[in-house]
């Protein structure tokens, strides 16, 4: 166990299924964010820097079910709606777009051609469909519906005035239309999204392949890199990239889930690591906030839980 990851072991875990939601209080772990630990921090886009994770459910729920209901008066088959708490975080959430729209429709038993990028919104398709989706995402980007959250854009400007460099890794093809909309592009040197996946081959989340990407593009071996995900997919990719330290942040009362699918720490923002960077100073992290066997498993001792949650996620594109 590295020291700059998890300290100070003695506190009890919570039960089994608590919350992550407490205010950090006693027997803290250890979390020193600096240039001595570590040389890149890489950032999640939705749900980490960006709040558009209720623009992306929504274009999803309106496209599946407007194809749902004109399919079921086509076919007579029973019109059942896309679900946002089941459907969109086991099959959507945190793919890229044609892969989140293909296993929603085989969930369903519907199998459409693949298409192309280049598919029409109006044909029958896995892209055509996923590209319907985006369309509802542009237009509310364009109507100004981005927000950032502002701990984590203060976070980001910490690590770079501690000389560490900052990253973005996302399957949306929609990253620099968002950071552009947010005011952050320029805090990020490195950007590889859904575009630059699909251009070099790589795997979508939980695979690890875009973040050992931009670690390869900035020429930083992933033990001296921090990954920063909400989503379970990402956490399970940080994991099996070996990166040096994996934060998870809560948003959705899943604490426990990212412990267990590759979490080092869980905070409910990243507020609570702001003086962890760059100073030396650990940021305190409540030890009692983890669920039991979560140390063991931040330190590679515990099984690996990854394929109990792999398909929860977020989706971005």
């Amino acid at each position: 166990m590295t020291p700059h990851k998890n300290c100070n072991a003695s506190a009890e875990p919570a039960p089994a299924g608590r919350q992550a939601r407490s205010t950090p209080v006693s027997t803290p772990v250890s979390v020193e964010i600096t240039p001595e630990h570590f040389d890149a921090v890489l950032f999640d886009l939705d749900g980490v820097l960006t709040s558009t994770a209720a623009i992306h459910a929504e274009a999803w729920k309106q496209m599946f079910d407007g194809y749902l209901k004109q399919r079921s008066a086509r076919t007579g088959e029973p019109f059942r709606a896309f679900e946002i708490e089941t459907d969109y975080k086991h099959y959507v959430d945190g793919r890229p777009r044609y892969d989140g729209v293909k296993q929603f429709l085989e969930s369903r038993g519907i199998h459409l051609p693949q298409g192309t990028p280049a598919s029409s919104p109006a044909e029958e398709s896995v892209c055509g469909l996923g590209n319907v989706k985006n369309e509802l995402v542009q237009r509310a980007i364009d109507e100004g519906r981005v927000q950032t959250y502002p701990a984590s854009v203060e976070f980001v400007k910490r690590v770079l005035g501690a000389g560490i460099r900052a990253a973005v890794v996302t399957s949306s093809r929609n990253c620099v239309p968002v950071l552009r909309a947010a005011g952050i592009e320029d805090l990020f040197e490195v950007r590889v999204d859904g575009l630059s996946i699909e251009e070099h081959g790589l795997r979508g989340k939980p695979a690890p392949d875009g973040f050992l990407r931009a670690a390869e593009e900035m020429h930083v071996r992933p033990s001296r890199a921090v990954v920063v995900e909400d989503a379970i997919s990402g956490v399970q990719a940080g994991r099996a990239g070996g990166f040096g330290l994996v934060i998870g942040i809560d948003r959705h009362g899943e604490g426990d889930a990212l412990y267990a699918n590759g979490a080092d720490v869980v905070v409910n923002d990243l507020e609570e690591l702001l003086d962890a960077v760059g100073r030396g100073k650990a940021g305190a992290i409540d030890d009692a906030r983890r669920p039991p066997g979560s140390r063991e498993r931040a330190e590679g001792k515990g099984e690996s839980a990854g394929s109990e949650q792999v398909s929860r996620s977020r989706s971005v594109d």
